[in-house]
């Protein structure tokens, strides 16, 4: 027996808890980043301090940024190595909702540990207290129950252990992983007890890789046998898998074209013969063509969100769908026939099962051709001496990254131009976060990522408006001396958000950073704010890129800098210059059925000639 606090029990603990898969092992808490107040200075933060050689530690600025940085570790690691959090109670616990629930949905795991009130109530209410009248055990933790995969409220010491056990189970299982909460009251986690030695044993949590039912096998052969215009969707599951080797081998010997989604894209690099680009409504003109005329859809590892179906309007009437899927829910969507597996065992199972079976479609392979020149002429620069369009930015960077370098980006319109534009040289080079598409994800992701890849080029692209919702972590880069590279985008407002008000009749309203007349109106000059000297003031080295000409002599400087850089380019609208292709599919964004202005009539009327399109496969 080992006496101890429950918070010194629960960090010895996770310090000893390791995944594997295929033979190798990997820690599976690898550090706890933590902001202190009362409900976890005195208990977690004491027990780091305890147990620091065991327990690395990194300090954070804001509780939501922290979740990001575990998350962007955690994708790094394909999910086998992750970071917990820890937080006060109150407003420090509640600011991890948001970072819950971008996991959850993203599948990757991270876990939580805010404080939490008096288990013992002796006094009621505390500093911070929600009082439910009805309910005296709930707290504002309970706000993270439903972005959670697991969630327990630890009350008595001993109930550390079955949850703790329970809590890593899910964290390793990638079928369950997510956000998991343990929320620990201020009191017990300083409370001591008699811990058994085999809670605080090492112990290794094999992550499974299940093999296909043989009869679902045999389906699904039969369904690529009888298909004549087959298409592989491949998602993130691919790469969470390890399975990017699998698909390229069942990809050439069926000559099966492949697409990708947000989650998927890299699994084959850009210039596969295979590869036709990204999927969906921010997908290439070649694999959205190839879906419209496909007869079956094979899925594997992708969750068909609204983007990849263009809200049910992309596939044709009668097409099958085939989902190679290790979670059954996500196999049976489309009414598809499910093959629930491991992506690499699945497609390794298909590839032996389909044997010599190989369709020739090469008559693709111009379009593809097709679509690469659009993306030329989206990255070309005829001046080098003005400012840059933003697919120009991508264009400068495309020159200078190698299969090393890491881009990260999560909201705004880069997202869509990425996906249409980004050549992917690396299984892990597109890190594009669009589950949840959170603003103010990229920077402190890219200090996860940072962690998880050291001496790789990071790079977090980033509009001014995410840039505003969350700079504060570029003070942890600067401190764990991590660099990053931060791209700064200057288009003085939401410019995604801005294109798709004007296309559904909100007339741009409210999207832009300007000033307001006396009369409450917009004017038309930008505000004041110098996004760089704020960089700057934050302890970043800054480079600022008027011309494109500057902006590729700062991006060549930024990557080979030893500390935390930002590159800062004002860009050029897409409405003076050519700019990404648009969308290649729809997506459904409700408009106002009845209104008095011209704009919002015409956007119902478009509306109204695309939803007859939507589709339910059945």
């Amino acid at each position: 027996m080992s006496r101890l606090t429950v918070a010194q029990a629960l960090v010895r603990f996770l310090a000893a808890q390791y995944t594997e898969r295929d033979g190798v092992r990997h820690r599976l808490i690898a550090a706890t980043w933590g902001v202190f107040g009362h409900g976890n200075v005195a208990g977690i933060g004491q027990a780091l301090v305890e147990y620091a050689e065991e327990m690395p530690y990194h300090q954070g600025r804001n509780e939501q940024a922290m979740v990001h940085a575990a998350v962007g570790y955690a994708r790094q690691s394909n999910r086998l190595s992750a970071h917990a959090v820890t937080t006060s109670i109150g407003p420090g616990a509640t600011n991890l909702v948001t970072g819950a629930a971008l996991a959850t949905i993203n599948r990757l795991p991270v876990l939580l540990l805010p404080g939490d009130g008096f288990a013992t109530r002796p006094a009621d209410p505390v500093l911070q207290q929600l009082e439910v009248p009805y309910a005296g055990e709930v707290s504002v933790n309970d706000c993270l129950r439903p972005v959670s995969k697991y969630f327990d409220r630890i009350t008595r010491p001993e109930a550390l252990i079955p949850a703790a056990l329970a809590a890593v189970r899910v964290l390793a299982d990638p079928v369950d992983t997510g956000a998991v909460t343990l929320a620990l009251p201020q009191d017990v986690q300083a409370e001591a007890y008699d811990w058994p030695e085999e809670f605080l044993a090492e112990r290794t949590w094999t992550v499974r890789r299940p093999r296909p039912d043989t009869t679902e096998v045999e389906a699904a052969v039969q369904e690529i046998r009888a298909a004549r215009r087959p298409l592989i969707i491949a998602g993130g599951g691919v790469r969470y898998s390890g399975a990017e080797d699998a698909l390229r081998t069942l990809a050439e010997r069926t000559r099966i074209p492949v697409a990708t989604t947000q989650a998927g894209k890299g699994v084959l690099p850009y210039d596969h013969d295979c590869e036709t680009g990204g999927i969906g409504h921010t997908g290439s003109s070649t694999a959205n063509a190839l879906a419209r005329a496909s007869d079956l859809v094979i899925g594997v590892g992708t969750r068909y969100t609204d983007f990849t179906t263009a809200s049910g309007t992309l596939f044709p009437e009668g097409v099958r769908f085939l989902n190679l899927n290790i979670t059954a829910f996500d196999a049976h969507k489309q009414a598809a026939l499910p093959l629930v597996a491991d992506a690499r065992e699945g497609l390794t199972a298909l590839t032996e099962a389909l044997g010599d079976h190989r369709r020739e479609r090469d008559g693709w392979t111009s379009s593809k051709r097709d679509w690469q020149e659009r993306v030329d002429d989206a990255y070309a620069v005829p001046d080098e001496d003005v400012r840059p369009t933003q697919p120009q930015v991508l264009g400068v960077l495309d020159t200078l990254v190698t299969e090393d370098d890491i881009l990260i980006n999560a909201a705004g319109s880069l997202p869509g131009d990425l996906h249409k534009l980004w050549r992917a040289r690396s299984t892990d080079q597109y890190h594009v976060e669009y589950g949840y598409s959170c603003m103010g994800y990229e920077i402190p992701a890219a200090i996860g990522v940072a962690l998880a890849a050291p001496g790789r080029p990071v790079w977090a692209l980033v509009g001014d408006g995410t840039y505003l919702m969350n700079p504060t972590e570029i003070v942890t880069a600067v401190q764990e001396g991590l660099p990053i590279k931060i791209v700064i985008l200057q288009n003085h407002g939401y410019a995604s958000i801005g294109g798709l008000s004007e296309s559904v009749g909100g007339e741009r309203y409210g999207t832009a950073y300007r000033f307001r007349d006396p009369e409450g109106r917009f004017t038309g000059a930008p505000l004041p704010v110098d996004l760089a000297a704020n960089a700057a003031s934050l302890g970043m080295r800054v480079l600022t890129a008027r011309t494109v000409r500057d902006l590729r002599e700062a991006l060549a400087d930024a990557r080979t800098s030893t500390v935390p850089t930002c590159v800062y380019t004002e860009t050029e609208t897409a409405d003076t210059v050519s700019g990404a292709p648009p969308a290649q599919a729809w997506w459904d964004v409700p408009v106002a059925e009845t209104s008095t202005r011209p704009s919002a009539v015409k956007a119902r009327e478009e509306y109204d000639r695309h939803v007859t399109a939507r589709r339910r496969h059945l």
